[in-house]
């Protein structure tokens, strides 16, 4: 059980990149007030910890009901973490570039209204609750069998990940002061070496459960 909610706890954390996401939402809000800011953190991150629970605990049905095998699952989900975690190990993780280009209709748009979407789009999705975090979700969940010990260890490790999300987006303003360019390059490569290995983990045993080898 242990060994289950630290997997998915690194799993989880190196997907959704809470560090990148708060440099992020610096970014995104350099004009907005503390009270602000904490909105819009506790409003992405409660949006995204529902999308993804719901990942964890029905997506293993549906797929069941679509005739995807366990089997299937591992290994196509080992593949796209693999794809990830090559992206961060190379720097080229995408996302954040895409979601700071301006749109010149937000400047006639209500305040308000602004806030939400930032809270939605990007933080919520794709960049906290994103493919790779719902992929995890799934994997990990068809990973424990059934066993409700284990899936409480995959849900406690979601909750965990995001309440240190959380966390980080309330100090965003001061993450992206303090922290270096350096240090999160460095932060981003170690959890992409990682995941990486948690990737081909799953593909191994995706494999191993197809008996494909004989």
């Amino acid at each position: 059980m242990i060994e289950t909610f630290f997997t998915a706890f690194t799993t989880f954390f190196a997907v959704i990149g809470p560090i990148d996401t708060a440099v992020l939402l610096a970014s995104l809000t350099p004009n907005m007030t503390p009270a602000e800011r904490r909105a819009i953190s506790a409003k992405a991150v409660f949006i995204a910890t529902i999308i993804i629970l719901l990942f964890a605990l029905v997506g293993q049905p549906v797929l069941t009901q679509l005739g995807v095998s366990l089997a299937a699952l591992q290994t196509a989900g080992g593949i796209i973490l693999f794809a990830i975690a090559l992206e961060m190990t190379l720097a080229r993780r995408p996302g954040p570039a895409a979601a700071l280009s301006p749109r010149e209709s937000e400047e006639a748009e209500d305040k308000a209204e602004r806030h939400a979407e930032i809270a939605v789009f990007p933080l919520a999705t794709p960049l906290l609750a994103g493919p790779g975090a719902m992929t995890s979700a799934i994997v990990l969940a068809a990973g424990t069998k059934g066993d409700v010990s284990l899936i409480g260890a995959v849900i406690a490790a979601i909750i965990a990940v995001m309440a240190v999300t959380l966390v980080l987006l309330l100090l965003a303003q001061e993450i992206h002061h303090l922290i270096g360019l350096t240090a999160r390059k460095v932060i981003v490569r170690v959890f992409g070496v990682l995941l990486a290995a948690l990737a081909v983990q799953s593909i191994f045993n995706g494999l191993a459960q197809a008996n494909i080898f004989g």
